[in-house]
């Protein structure tokens, strides 16, 4: 990998859960010590430390307007969520809708990663973040990392037990930074 100013490059991280200790958090850990090794800066949006309204709410905005501001200052971001019940998250579709319209990730690279308990992984969820991303104009890039029985794949502590699986999240960094760096 080659990249002209790495420290240059700020990334938004988006969790799409608000559950503690989700196994959405943990498939971020790699990626999170990926973006540590490569010395670019990132910005970790997590819900549960927000304050989010759904649109059409008057009331404190603040929360939005900050991760607007991230998400705006970004050259990139990396977009995670569950599959609940064949879907995406409500929150993580909270925070696009948070992210105003147009939206602030109109022509931003994206990376997606999605978890799921069962066999099949998180293909419905990513399905829909890859749709709702693009109407909105987000460049979304190929080879999402959609990880199946999710609770066989990471420990109490959140160590990865699938090498496999880890490179892949840790790829999706490499993904990211080699288009921003074209």
């Amino acid at each position: 990998m080659k990249y002209t100013d790495v420290e240059a490059i700020r990334i938004a991280v988006v969790l799409g859960t608000s559950r503690p200790n989700s196994y959405t958090s943990m498939a971020l850990i790699p990626i999170l010590d990926e973006l540590k090794n490569s010395h670019a800066k990132y910005d970790l949006i997590d819900p549960a430390k927000l304050n989010l309204l759904f649109p059409g709410f008057d009331t404190d905005t603040s929360d939005a307007q900050e991760i607007k501001r991230i998400c705006a200052n970004a050259n990139g971001i990396i977009f995670s969520t569950p599959e609940y019940h064949g879907s995406m998250s409500a929150i993580a579709k909270l925070i696009i809708e948070n992210l105003g319209f147009p939206s602030v990730l109109a022509g931003k690279p994206i990376v997606i990663m999605g978890v799921a308990a069962g066999s099949s992984g998180a293909i419905k969820s990513l399905e829909q973040l890859r749709c709702v991303l693009s109407h909105i104009g987000a460049i979304v890039l190929p080879d999402p990392v959609s990880i199946a029985r999710v609770n066989k794949v990471f420990n109490d502590d959140g160590i990865c037990l699938n090498k496999t699986i880890e490179r892949r999240l840790r790829d999706l960094v490499g993904t990211l930074l080699d288009y921003i760096d074209r």
